[in-house]
């Protein structure tokens, strides 16, 4: 069976763009929303690939454009 796309995200990045915005981890899931638990996983490093989705409504919630990759991983897989 085929996997869906996924993005290769960077959890630091995230974290970083989340703080610069002022926002905390449940502020951020929930304007994105995904779970607290989800987004800690995703800048801790536990979980890297992000649907499509997902990772929109997360660039939406932290201000980005929809072609913004500053949440990717800098040697990215590319969308599997």
């Amino acid at each position: 069976m085929e996997q869906p796309p996924t993005f290769q995200v960077n959890g630091a990045a995230i974290r970083k763009s989340r703080m610069q915005a002022g926002l905390g981890t449940e502020q951020m899931a929930q304007a994105a929303g995904i779970s607290r638990r989800y987004l800690n996983h995703l800048e801790n490093g536990y979980r890297r690939h992000m649907r499509p989705e997902p990772f929109a409504r997360l660039r939406t919630a932290l201000g980005l454009e929809p072609n913004d990759t500053s949440l990717l991983n800098e040697a990215p897989e590319g969308r599997r």
